[in-house]
């Protein structure tokens, strides 16, 4: 079953355990490239060059957000929230913010609010020995490019360690820290075949491309590790791991 379509059978579960009302208000709006990450974020970083936003929803007095270039506004209900069309781009990353914004509000998920002016930079810092502790040196190979994250990997494992894919025509046969952008459609099976580890943006709940990325790793028996606070909640839903270290 679609991921996401899993997330909601349970987000439906919690509320009826926790006794949510679903008349319940949520909102969610598009927030400005300052307001998601910072003014003084790092300009590469792809939140600041307005092609790709991050939406905020509001329930109660939590906060949560997704990643998505397919940004709006919405208002509705809980039980609105719950019967979202989830094959529309738009519609999964309402429900994703809104997942998060309600595990939020009754403690089952964290770090659903992204890290802002120089946290940003230092978690890419703090990337290589993170998940060297799950792992140790290995393959890796990282799924939607985050400049700060690929830099530091690279100066970890150095290029013989570390291959880079992404869904942008704009990085796409680019060089990135001496690495050439793979199609992350395209050769997505090259790079499951090629790394030990996977390491992928949690963007992917919102893209569409979860269930391709984790069936493949699943079968090549492959781990893959999820970063950014998208997927806080989906993580939380279904064991996935997650490094997120300073998301709010």
């Amino acid at each position: 079953m679609d991921i996401l379509a899993q997330a909601r059978e349970k987000l439906e579960a919690i509320c009826s355990r926790n006794n949510v009302d679903r008349n319940e208000k949520v909102t969610v709006r598009a927030l400005t490239p300052d307001e998601a990450i910072g003014a003084k974020a790092d300009e590469n970083f792809v939140i600041k060059k307005g092609k790709e936003r991050v939406i905020e929803a509001s329930f109660r007095e939590a906060r949560g957000q997704a990643f998505t270039d397919a940004p709006g506004n919405w208002e509705g209900t809980l039980g609105e929230l719950l019967t979202l069309d989830l094959r529309e781009t738009g519609y999964r990353a309402v429900f994703t913010a809104g997942l998060n914004a309600v595990l939020r509000s009754v403690g089952l998920a964290s770090g659903t609010v992204h890290c802002k002016d120089d946290e940003p930079t230092k978690c890419g810092a703090e990337m290589p020995e993170n998940i060297h502790k799950l792992f140790g040196t290995r393959r890796y190979g990282m799924i939607g490019l985050q400049p700060a994250i690929l830099k530091e990997m690279v100066d970890a494992y150095g290029k013989v360690g570390m291959r880079v894919a992404d869904l942008n025509p704009d990085n796409i046969g680019q060089v990135r820290e001496d690495l050439l952008v793979m199609d992350g459609e395209k050769e997505l099976r090259d790079l499951v075949e090629w790394c030990d580890v996977g390491l992928a943006t949690g963007s992917s709940v919102v893209n569409g491309t979860i269930n391709d990325i984790l069936e493949r790793f699943e079968a090549a028996g492959k781990p893959v590790v999820f970063f950014g606070n998208t997927i806080s909640g989906v993580a939380a839903l279904l064991n996935l791991t997650r490094i997120c270290p300073f998301a709010k």
